[in-house]
């Protein structure tokens, strides 16, 4: 494609590729130089057009020479415009869920859900790109614009026709989840989380609102999980827009959720919809794993999906990694899970989650991440003890933070708590104390493969460590 074509500039140069990191700038490459918050794209122009750059879009101020200068109030927004045209075409339907927590699970569980019913499918976020045949690491929730637009091309050339993907925070603000068509958004939840980089809730949630507002298609349809404070504010934005509207939870208009009880492996919950209820039996355990699988059942209804063969789907998904996922039975008889829960509302819930099938002790171990909002240390503590049986607060990815510091943040909050500064020590320490009839949580790293500390990644996996300690 030429790059008139892409961006109406008056040049017949024949666009190659996109690039925001000037070192991965090839000859024919269109370079997107932002301003960040630590590092300006800007100053990496000459290098990029010295490497190939055949055009630059940037603020209309930027210095740029002897390349194509493509102005932009907002260079983030337009480049993901003009780069979605160029990666085109991608999956047919694609689906996009935020919130602030259960992002992960849904979008997995969509996938599970499109995957049973005979589509091809995919899941895209923190967890990486997952299909039926393999997952891919991307690293984080919202990769990067470029990465995002390759990775949807490149399952559209792979055959997949369903694709849920993520939709975090930063990436609706960044634009790092933009040009790619989305038929239908769900919202889950809205609690504390990230302040370090929006300031205010109140700015928090607009940058989620983006996806309902800006992202969604003018014919799209919201799915949004009821339950939630924020859930109104949602809906009334969806109406305003025009969208269709698809509500779940208990006061869901599209699927409602009546009694649940805990069952050995799973719940039992009443799911109504177009006026009949049925019995679902689920094999994952809590209130929040409901929410996330009504939250998913809903995209699939907006994407096609019919109630009888769906309903039956839902009652063979399968545990999503590092979410309420059971690691290993101790040789005393204590199971032990391990839960991505790293805010007050996530920890809260999954203790809830586990708590019908305590007999004896809720043992909880978490931490909280350096370099993130501190706001929320004291409460995760108070969460803990408040619920728990028995709390121990260790480490949790202190990055360039001072760990004793983020423990003793977090200390304020967990009267009564154990302080275990290794995170292996810890988890070895809370298994020793879990009898027959304890169960014991590990929160805070879920599926995450490293602990990080300082500018290192060491490698360190819950589970596994757990099945090592318990051996």
């Amino acid at each position: 494609m030429r790059l008139c074509d892409l961006a109406g500039r008056a040049s017949d140069t024949k666009v190659t590729g996109f690039a925001i990191d000037h070192r991965k700038v090839v000859k024919g490459n269109v370079f997107g130089a932002f301003q960040g918050a630590s590092v300006n794209g800007e100053d990496f122009i000459p290098a990029a057009i010295e490497k190939g750059a055949i055009g630059v879009i940037a603020r209309p101020g930027a210095s740029v020479e002897g390349a194509v200068h493509i102005e932009a109030e907002d260079p983030r927004a337009l480049f993901a415009e003009v780069a979605g045209k160029f990666y085109a075409p991608y999956p047919d339907r694609v689906v996009a869920v935020t919130g602030t927590n259960g992002k992960t699970s849904t979008v997995e569980m969509t996938r599970q859900l499109w995957r049973m019913m005979g589509h091809r499918s995919a899941s895209i976020g923190t967890l990486g790109v997952t299909t039926a045949e393999e997952q891919v690491k991307t690293g984080l929730t919202s990769p990067d614009i470029v990465t995002f637009l390759h990775n949807m091309a490149g399952l559209k050339r792979m055959g997949i026709s369903h694709v849920a993907f993520e939709a975090s925070s930063h990436g609706l603000d960044q634009h790092r989840v933009s040009g790619v068509p989305v038929e239908a958004a769900a919202f889950t939840n809205f609690s504390r989380d990230h302040l370090d980089y929006h300031g205010t809730m109140e700015d928090y949630f607009a940058a989620k609102m983006k996806l309902f507002e800006e992202r969604l298609s003018p014919s799209g349809t919201a799915v949004v999980w009821t339950d939630d404070p924020a859930s109104d504010a949602v809906i009334a934005l969806a109406k305003a827009r025009g969208l269709k509207l698809m509500t779940v939870g208990s006061r869901g208009e599209t699927i409602r959720l009546g009694e649940r009880r805990a069952t050995p492996l799973g719940q039992a919950i009443s799911v109504t919809h177009d006026g009949e209820t049925k019995l679902l039996k689920l094999p994952l355990i809590g209130a929040y794993q409901a929410a996330n699988v009504m939250v998913a059942a809903g995209l699939a209804l907006a994407t096609g999906a019919s109630w009888g063969k769906l309903f039956e789907a839902m009652g063979r998904l399968s545990p999503v990694r590092g979410r309420l996922e059971r690691a290993v039975i101790s040789a005393r008889g204590a199971p032990v899970y391990v839960d991505y829960a790293h805010t007050p509302d996530a920890l809260e819930a999954a203790i809830a989650a586990l708590r019908p099938h305590v007999e004896g002790r809720l043992i909880t171990l978490f931490g909280a991440g350096g370099d993130r909002d501190k706001g929320k240390r004291a409460p995760m503590g108070q969460v803990a003890v408040e619920h728990s049986d028995l709390v121990i607060v260790t480490d949790d990815n202190p990055r360039g933070e001072d760990a004793g510091q983020i423990r003793a943040e977090v200390m304020e909050g967990a009267s009564g708590a154990i302080e275990v500064a290794d995170r292996r020590a810890a988890i070895a320490h809370a298994i020793s104390l879990a009898g027959a009839g304890d169960i014991v949580l590990l929160a805070g790293k879920g599926h995450e493969q490293g602990q990080i500390v300082g500018d290192h990644v060491l490698p360190f996996d819950d589970v596994q460590v757990a099945r090592e300690c318990a051996g």
